[in-house]
Order: structure tokens, then C-alpha cells, then sequence
């Protein structure tokens, strides 16, 4: 509906400053014409519409309005809430806590039909307590200081500026900017050690944006093909997130999945597996489990030859 756009196009502009009349056009899938039409609806409605002409030309609201109507009813209210309530499950903070008290003020909300925990990420005392200092950084704007050990265990010493903290891949980060390289970096909080906020502070302003997440995401994927027998297919499915290619009469089947070279835990699952999987491909995957399956074995003959002695 017409009144709908028009109030998302008043949010929008609020939102995002001028924009050109050719990307609302995108961004609400109508033409550039509707677009003139709505503005003029809307300076006629009383929203203070400017606009400018040229190459960096574009509609904007001027920078002392603000919106003193609801804009949000019911079902965004429950949307909301829903979000709040997972973040609330990810880590203790009072701020969301009170927030979440206000706005069962508005509506108890008991019909809500999605639902997000993250408790897992709240499972470790010591990473909350972390987060909780960083949250304090950022906020302060105080460099952090801390041990670090990367993937493949070295160990560095780390002086960073917080950007944020973010929970992604089933893990806490944190965002800083990495004076020594002059660019942002991601570290997963379970490697830090010895954190300190130090007194010194910062003046560049960091912007988040998810920009900085996948430019710093540098993790190596590689394609997996495995041959599995019947009575893992759905274990398969739950733990290594692919998909099944072929299946066979007998039930067997053959699965891909694509992961971080890298990251351990995919490669514990295919292990505990055993000899109900047979990798496919790649051989760089089937030469290092053949290693560590060696390694194992190597380490048990050698304990057994010691009881023995």
C-alpha cells in the first residue's frame, strides 16, 4: 500500500541521509517517477523533504526533524522483542534486561512464533566477564591489551582499539583496529588471555559495518564429498550443514558440505564417525586423517609398550 511505502520511505531518509531518486527506486521496487510523486506526497504531508540536484544530487529530511508518532505496532514490537530476548540469552547486561521490561509494558507478547536462544554463548563465566570489559572499552574508547593465539598456535602479544563485540559462527569476537597492520581485525575471545584496558585512549573513529567482518574473514574453504553409511544421514545433516548429493538403495548416501580448512570441529565430527563415512574428496582431507589416524595408533602402541616394560 501507498501509505505504507511513504512511511518507509520517511524511515529510510531518516536513516540513511540523501539518497538518489534512482536508488529509493531500487530499494522500494517502483519506478524513479513514483518516487518524485511520493516525495511531493510527503512535503505535502509535512515532512521537510530536500532536495538536490546534480551528480550528488538527492532527497534528504532536514537534520532537526524528528518522528514523535508510533512507528511501530504490534507485530514489530514482537520482532523486537524477540531479537532483544536472544541477545539477552547470549550475555548478562542490565541495559537489554530494562529494555525488555519496557516494551512487555506495551504488549505481554506471549504469541510470539520465533523464538532465538543463544544461551550457548553465555556457557563460560570468564567469556562474559570478558565481553563485559570490552563493552566497557569500546564505550570509553580505551585501547585493550592481550594475549593471543591464533590458529595456528602462535602466540602473540596484541594492542588494540575495540570496534565491537560480536557473537558469529557460534563464537564471541572482538572487532579492533590493529594499529600494527592499520587495519581491522577480528579475535575470537576464547583465545585471549591476560586482557587489559589500558588508560590510553583513541580518537579515530571506527565505524562497525559488516564490511569489516568478511573483509577480515580470511578463513581457507574447501568442499568435502563423503561417501556415509544409512544410519549417520541425519547426524550428517545436524552436525556438518550440507547437503545429500545420491543416495542408494541400501540407505548409504553420498553428502557435500563446504567448511574452514582450518576449524576443528568438523574434522572431530568426521573422526567420531569412524568407519561408518569414507571421504571422496578432497585427498589433502584423506591424507591428514590418515596421518592423525596413524599418529593415534602410534601413540597407544607406544603407551601399551610402556605398561609393558
Amino acid at each position: 500500500m501507498k501509505i505504507d511505502r511513504l512511511m518507509a520511505l520517511t524511515i529510510y531518509l531518516l536513516n540513511h541521509g540523501k539518497t538518489s531518486a534512482q536508488k529509493l527506486a531500487e530499494e522500494f521496487e517502483v519506478s524513479t517517477r513514483t518516487i518524485m510523486r511520493d516525495m511531493d506526497t510527503l512535503g505535502q504531508a509535512g515532512i521537510p523533504i530536500q532536495s538536490t540536484y546534480g551528480a550528488d544530487g538527492g532527497f534528504q529530511i532536514v537534520d532537526n526533524f524528528v518522528m514523535d508518532r508510533q512507528l511501530a505496532d504490534q507485530k514489530d514490537y514482537a520482532s523486537i522483542l524477540a531479537a532483544l530476548k536472544g541477545l539477552a540469552s547470549a550475555y548478562t547486561n542490565k541495559n537489554i534486561n530494562q529494555t525488555i521490561e519496557k516494551m512487555n509494558l506495551v504488549d505481554d507478547h506471549r504469541e510470539i512464533p520465533v523464538r532465538v536462544d543463544l544461551s550457548v554463548g553465555r556457557e563460560n563465566q570468564e567469556i562474559n566477564e570478558t565481553i563485559h570489559r570490552l563493552e566497557e572499552a569500546v564505550k570509553q574508547r580505551r585501547v585493550v591489551r592481550f594475549q593471543y593465539t591464533n590458529n595456528a598456535d602462535e602466540v602473540k602479544q596484541i594492542e588494540a582499539e575495540p570496534v565491537c563485540v560480536i557473537y558469529k559462527w557460534f563464537n564471541w569476537y572482538l572487532v579492533g583496529y590493529y594499529e600494527k597492520y592499520k587495519d581491522y581485525c577480528m579475535f575470537k575471545l576464547v583465545r585471549m588471555e591476560q586482557l587489559t584496558v589500558t588508560d590510553s585512549t583513541y580518537t579515530k573513529e571506527h565505524v562497525y559495518d559488516e564490511n569489516l567482518v568478511e573483509h577480515n574473514d580470511t578463513k581457507k574453504n574447501i568442499e568435502i564429498k563423503l561417501y556415509g553409511k544409512a544410519k549417520i544421514k541425519s547426524k550428517c545433516k545436524e552436525y556438518l550443514n550440507g547437503a545429500i548429493v545420491k543416495e542408494y538403495e541400501n540407505g548409504d548416501f553420498e553428502f557435500h558440505f563446504t567448511v574452514p580448512e582450518q576449524e576443528t570441529y568438523w574434522y572431530g565430527v568426521i573422526l567420531s564417525f569412524g568407519n561408518l563415512i569414507r571421504i571422496l574428496e578432497p585427498q589433502s582431507v584423506i591424507e591428514r586423517i590418515l596421518r592423525t589416524c596413524n599418529e593415534i595408533g602410534e601413540e597407544y602402541r607406544r603407551i601399551g609398550e610402556n605398561d609393558n616394560e
